[in-house]
């Protein structure tokens, strides 16, 4: 069958020919459909992020799937249905108490694998294998756009981390901003304008128009921030201190900046993973701005099963007309290529392994 796959660090995915999986008890066949591809997959090829299997040279890609059971192999899942799997999986397929309480998501580092970033391989073949409990069912109207369910997921377990951060009193979250243009932070400004009902949205990017993110970013009732213009530690200048930053930039003064982007009482949540950069901040002032209007800064990566079945409800609620122009690009194998280049007019791509 064929998969594409990476030496990490080479620069550049390849189309080859590797073994049909065979399921072990538990396991279904699953036949690809879409993968999409996202920032963490080009991490993965430069060689910044992630490794490859233990005794492999190589790594298939791929971690936002959607695909078909083709065999339930007495599993509780049925032949024919669309199923999206989750990236999480035990060392060595020993599991371990993160698992066994349904929270792989917060597991430390060596306690899981990642398929298609880290120690496992992913789901970018024309048919991949899964324990049926890490395959979580969507209706048929949503498979053509299932692969969009990992990313979503990602943001339900953020929010619900920021939301359990302010449980502790009568919080309202009224504004956001997003930090981050890319896919998941317009995934995410879509989630709060009409998932979330949040009155007042806000996206930061640098970019000029027109152009296709932006254009979303009207589309959806929000407001663009051109952080040249405007950086996010001036942004409660020009704009207005917010209920919750959404941090998906990487970029590591973020994480101090979304401070004073705050409102009283307000929460950050960090997902971008910056590369290692000294630099200086008022440690003291940022510190002091924290305790005394009860600000919160929370970390998040990853999400589990519940995230997942929460994301396909969230699909589902997204306008139509956004999605379609969220994603520039469903590209069969032939042209699986496309699918990793980048520029001003690509938001969200995919490869089609196979028609839905």
């Amino acid at each position: 069958m064929k998969a594409i796959v990476v030496e990490p660090g080479t620069g550049e995915p390849a189309l080859v020919d590797v073994p049909r999986p065979e399921p072990t008890p538990g396991e279904a066949l699953v036949r690809t459909l879409r993968v999409g591809v996202d920032g963490t997959d080009h991490e993965v090829i430069a060689g910044a992020h992630g490794d490859v299997p233990p005794g492999d040279d190589r790594l298939v890609l791929g971690h936002e799937a959607v695909g078909v059971v083709e065999d339930a192999n007495d599993t509780d899942l049925v032949e024919g249905q669309y199923v999206v799997p989750t990236v999480r999986r035990p060392p060595n397929g020993t599991s371990n108490e993160f698992f066994d309480r349904a929270e792989p998501d917060m597991a430390p580092a060596g306690e899981y694998v990642e398929r298609g970033i880290a120690g496992a391989h992913g789901f970018m073949a024309e048919y991949v294998t899964s324990p049926a409990e890490y395959l979580v069912p969507v209706p048929d109207a949503l498979a053509p756009l299932g692969f969009l369910v990992e990313p979503i997921s990602v943001t339900e377990k953020a929010v619900e981390h920021a939301v359990a951060a302010r449980s502790a009193f009568d919080w309202r979250l009224e504004s956001a901003l997003v930090l981050g243009n890319g896919s998941l932070g317009l995934l995410t400004l879509a989630m709060f304008a009409d998932v979330y009902d949040v009155d007042r949205t806000y996206c930061l990017g640098r970019r000029d128009r027109p152009d296709p993110t932006i254009d979303l970013i009207d589309g959806l009732g929000a407001t663009y921030v051109d952080s040249r213009e405007t950086p996010v530690s001036e942004f409660a200048d020009v704009h207005e201190p917010v209920d919750l930053v959404y941090e998906a930039t990487g970029y590591p003064k973020h994480a101090f900046e979304t401070i004073d982007a705050l409102a009283p009482n307000g929460v950050g949540v960090l997902l971008g993973v910056p590369e290692p950069w000294e630099f200086e901040i008022d440690g003291g002032r940022l510190h002091r701005e924290l305790v005394l209007h009860n600000k919160a800064l929370v970390g998040s990566v990853n999400s589990h099963r519940g995230h997942f079945e929460s994301a396909v409800d969230t699909l589902a609620q997204l306008p139509e007309e956004f999605l379609d122009d969220l994603v520039t690009g469903v590209y069969d194998l032939e042209n699986f290529e496309a699918a990793f280049e980048t520029g001003d007019d690509v938001v969200k791509t995919a490869v089609a392994f196979d028609k839905i």
